[in-house]
């Protein structure tokens, strides 16, 4: 059984697909960019080399089981989860990292953004880890309330740093969701770390308080009545090291609950062009990311 936000999920044709390869497009600038606006997103097969993201997996399980959230006494690059391990994000995992660096930021991943935006692209310097035990995955969300403060044309890189099944907890695009009108206008339109200055109480000024978003910027907290709600199918695919999946800011997306015994690793990286606008929050040696630095006030 499949699942989604502790949720089974309904497998039947009508709401439940595989992502389409979109790999043979490469070298057509304008078939991807027209590919991306229909589809809201790009699912590439083997666009990296399979050998450099396991190179990047196994410093990342080094030192998940250094620090205890490996059982050391199965396979090392399994990442069999012990018992108690309860890791979800850890970003610290890309802090010295060259071999991941090389994966998300290296030569395929930009030439590959290139062509998707034709021009000179910027990564932002923040790199996205997670370490998913076995457990629930991600709620329901558009990234754009999350790092919209400068252009909303950027792109989302979902790597997968090993072989993720189905099983594993891998992630779901809600098909076309990008092209929902009402829902891009109103939670499309939020910011995360926006809050009711004309309001007391901690609420209103913790990250998604005064009734600004809701609680940690997600859309929902139940993918199975998300998608009745909205239409579409859930899309999906048993990801390999080497895949890459892009979308846009406005593409509603979940994970599977990762209902194996291994933590799944992938990493999330954000791509735009050079000359546009970027998040203040996602630059710099040290981003201040969702800290208080980010906090703006509003009048609600």
């Amino acid at each position: 059984m499949l699942s989604a936000t502790r949720r089974a999920i309904d497998t039947s044709p009508a709401a439940f697909g595989v992502l389409e390869s979109s790999i043979d497009l490469l070298g057509d600038p304008a078939a991807l960019q027209a590919k991306m606006s229909a589809d809201g997103y790009l699912f590439l097969p083997g666009l990296l080399d399979r050998a450099n993201v396991l190179a990047a997996r196994r410093v990342c399980v080094e030192r998940l089981a250094a620090a205890g959230y490996i059982d050391s006494r199965q396979p090392l690059m399994d990442a069999i989860a012990n018992p108690q391990a309860d890791c979800t994000f850890m970003p610290e995992l890309a802090d010295d990292n060259p071999a991941l660096m090389d994966v998300v930021y290296g030569p395929r991943m930009l030439g590959f953004f290139s062509q998707l935006l034709a021009g000179e692209v910027r990564h932002f310097d923040f790199t996205w880890v997670r370490a998913v035990a076995p457990g629930s995955g991600t709620d329901p969300h558009m990234d754009i309330v999350y790092m919209g403060r400068g252009t909303p044309k950027v792109y989302t890189a979902w790597t997968p740093i090993g072989d993720i099944p189905l099983s594993t907890g891998g992630l779901l695009i809600l098909e076309r969701s990008h092209t929902h009108e009402r829902l891009n206008e109103n939670y499309g339109k939020k910011d995360v770390d926006s809050f009711c200055s004309n309001r007391r109480g901690d609420d209103y000024t913790a990250m998604g308080g005064g009734g600004n978003i809701a609680s940690n910027g997600r859309l929902s907290k139940d993918a199975v009545k998300l998608r009745k709600n909205l239409g579409g199918r859930w899309l999906t695919a048993d990801f390999r090291a080497g895949d890459v999946l892009v979308f846009s800011m406005f593409t509603v997306h979940t994970s599977l609950d990762n209902g194996s015994n291994t933590i799944r690793l992938s990493t999330d990286t954000r791509y735009q062009l050079a000359s546009e606008p970027i998040d203040e929050r996602w630059i710099g040696d040290q981003p201040i990311g969702h800290g208080p630095a980010a906090k703006r006030g509003l009048i609600c």
